[in-house]
């Protein structure tokens, strides 16, 4: 069979097509993927057993009336009606938000100043940054015992309001007492890991903007909040939101804290350390209620997914204004020096 030709003498376009295809197209090259997916299996595998599963079990689990060990009995939505009516679980729902705004508020806040600190020309900044660091991976279980001891009656808490003429406070028998000594366990643990997350920001922060600032005439509080919060409100905003996600799930402070009244069930006098997911565990694992703790999860999460929703809107607000702002202060600072 002849060749065709085109005019230049070349082969035709159909006579140039290659014969096979490539490997990367034929099924025998798709085999190339197959060591790397076997590679990462087992995350996969590991994800769907311990990660997947457990959160589509829990779904059904809701709608179940179980005691862990007998058959399940479908109730539908009376759990979660039965939970409305509960006025514990109420209560326990205001306790969590007192102890969540006792605690994040001013750990953010003191967050915030440490990292302004680190950020200075300070000497030995590296040590500062891990013994701020140090707190956040040291077992809660161990330290909640020790702030049991300093908050006791006869602890050193109240060793210190007395040497100067205080009289002592019941940290672990009155109402506030309770939440604030939870507090402060809180804030004692997270502000050193969001005070270097805050650092990170500041030191992304272009040192330009900080000398525009001063050209044009900001004072501290001026180019803190005109200049150093509007850039650092991504960051502000993911340690809003992971304070926030973190918060509403006290369990370990309330837990141990109390443990001698009735195996830390109850959250201390007058259950005013009962936090929400106390409240699960203590029908969940304590009374065999595992439908209803189930519910209750699925409620935690739909008041974290509001509540982190509200943060978002409340710190995220436009990038565009402070961007303007911005602008603005490099602007002047070119025009004053003849740029």
């Amino acid at each position: 069979m002849a060749t065709v030709l085109d005019p230049a003498g070349a082969p035709a376009a159909d006579e140039r097509r290659p014969a096979s295809r490539t490997k990367s197209t034929t099924p025998g090259g798709r085999r190339r993927h197959v060591p790397p997916l076997l590679a990462i299996s087992p995350f996969y595998v590991l994800f769907a057993v311990f990660g997947a599963f457990p959160i589509v079990f829990s779904v059904y689990l809701s709608f179940q009336d179980w005691d862990g060990i007998g058959d399940m009995r479908f109730v539908g939505f009376k759990q979660y009606g039965w939970l409305l009516q509960d006025s514990v679980f109420w209560h326990s729902v205001r306790n969590t938000f007192e102890i969540w705004f006792l605690s994040t508020v001013p750990m953010l806040f003191l967050a915030l100043v440490l990292a302004f600190l680190l950020h200075s020309q300070v000497r030995f900044t590296g040590v500062y940054r891990v013994a701020y660091f140090i707190p956040n991976v040291t077992s809660m279980v161990a330290m909640t015992v020790v702030f049991g001891s300093v908050f006791a009656q006869a602890g050193l808490a109240n060793a210190v309001l007395r040497a100067i003429g205080v009289d002592g406070i019941g940290w672990l028998s009155s109402e506030w007492g309770i939440k604030s000594s939870v507090s402060l366990m809180i804030i004692w643990r997270w502000v050193g890991y969001n005070a270097l997350i805050f650092l990170a920001g500041l030191q992304a922060i272009p040192t330009e903007h900080f000398e525009a600032a001063r050209v044009d005439g900001a004072n501290s509080r001026q180019t803190l909040f005109r200049v150093v919060l509007p850039q650092l409100r991504p960051v502000v905003l993911f340690a809003a939101v992971t304070s926030t996600i973190n918060g509403l799930q006290i369990f370990t402070e309330s837990q141990v804290l109390f443990q001698s009244t009735d195996v830390g069930t109850t959250g201390g006098p007058g259950q005013e350390g009962m936090t929400i997911v106390l409240y699960l565990w203590q029908k969940a694992f304590k009374e065999h209620q595992f439908g209803y703790g189930a519910a209750m999860g699925w409620v935690l999460f739909a008041i974290i997914a509001i509540f982190t929703v509200i943060n978002w809107r409340l710190v995220a607000g436009s990038d565009d204004d402070h961007r303007s702002g911005i602008a603005g202060l490099l602007r002047r600072k070119g025009a004053r020096h003849g740029r």
